[in-house]
């Protein structure tokens, strides 16, 4: 499989690792803003440069590609791919609007391309078993979800990028950037939000949104729970879920079950890999890109089979379309319902 890449910058240097490491895929061309960027992402590992989009995409042989530009710009980037039938694997936020998100739902599905979101979290081990208990009741009824994303950003971090923290580009600030993430996951294991309350504020740093939020959710299957997002909390500390159902709790921390009190727990399972080497909770570095791997070999696995990927366009509109709600109801002080 043949595939290009958008962006230019440190993101995309992962993509291109992370799809190095998938048998058979071949770096056809690299595209972005930056040209030195994107000429020394060439020299290291390959493909063609590209500083004008349009020869970008028109450029053969190449069947799909991974777009981490600013989250603003990856529905016009992937609309255009898609028109080009190029299959469209985006970084999260699929968009910054749910509006910009279901026309690139609609360009991939009148080209007849597959589109999917980079949520590598929901194939990690750990959380796959976390939610393969709650789908077989081993957890019991859900009651009580904890969430936290008490990260740390140094001041440079917003300061020295011209996209970050804005709203047009980044679509707002700790909640919608790193939070996504979590966001996503609370739907992939417990489902639908149906209301909601929340409160942002910028606590530290100079931008004109949001470096803290906390929402309080309501799902439809009747359980209730808190999310913390923000990049104020020094010097950062690893992400937190912890779940509780009729039938005990369990947490998770870096991703991994820290804590299992069930009262019938699942046999012991040998298999067990080293968690993600990722410092998420300080750096926006990726180093270990094997979450990576995993979703790009899930979405080329869902072009050569037509199976849905891991994460496909519309799954990922509604992960933002709660993020759109939280900030409505921080804006509004008022309770949110939620839902198409």
């Amino acid at each position: 499989m043949d595939v290009g890449f958008i962006g230019g910058g440190n993101i995309t240097e992962t993509h291109i690792r992370a799809a190095l490491a998938v048998p058979k895929m071949r770096i056809a061309a690299v595209y972005g803003g930056n040209p030195q960027k994107v000429s020394d992402l060439v020299s290291k590992y390959g493909g063609t440069a590209f500083d004008n989009f349009d020869c970008f995409l028109v450029h053969r042989p190449m069947e799909m590609v991974i777009i981490g530009s600013p989250s603003g710009l990856h529905a016009k980037q992937g609309i255009a791919a898609a028109k080009q039938r190029l299959h469209v694997l985006t970084e999260k936020p699929i968009d910054v609007s749910t509006e910009r998100a279901a026309a690139m739902i609609d360009a991939a599905n009148r080209a007849g391309v597959k589109l999917g979101v980079i949520v590598q979290d929901r194939l990690k081990p750990d959380i796959l078993r976390l939610k393969d208990w709650i789908d077989s009741g081993r957890l019991g009824r859900p009651i009580l979800v904890e969430a936290a994303v008490k990260w740390y950003r140094p001041p440079d971090y917003y300061s020295n990028s011209k996209w970050r923290g804005t709203r047009e580009f980044d679509g707002g600030g700790a909640l919608i950037n790193q939070g996504i993430h979590t966001v996503d996951l609370l739907r992939y294991l417990l489902g639908e939000v149906t209301r909601l309350q929340a409160v942002t504020a910028t606590a530290l740093h100079d931008i004109d949104v949001e470096d803290t939020c906390v929402a309080t959710l309501e799902f439809a299957n009747g359980a209730v729970g808190v999310l913390h997002a923000t990049t104020a909390a020094y010097p950062g500390y690893p992400r937190r879920i912890e779940i509780t159902g009729t039938e005990g709790t369990v947490r998770l921390e870096t991703d991994r079950i820290t804590s299992l009190d069930l009262r019938n727990p699942p046999p012991a399972d040998d298999q067990v890999e080293p968690a993600d080497q990722n410092a998420s909770a300080s750096s926006p570095v990726v180093s270990d890109v094997r979450g990576h791997q995993r979703i790009i070999e899930d979405f080329v696995q869902s072009i050569e089979t037509g199976r849905a990927s891991a994460c496909d366009g519309e799954d990922g509109r509604r992960s933002l379309a709660l993020v759109e709600a939280i900030y409505r109801a921080a804006r509004t002080h008022d309770a949110v319902a939620c839902g198409d």
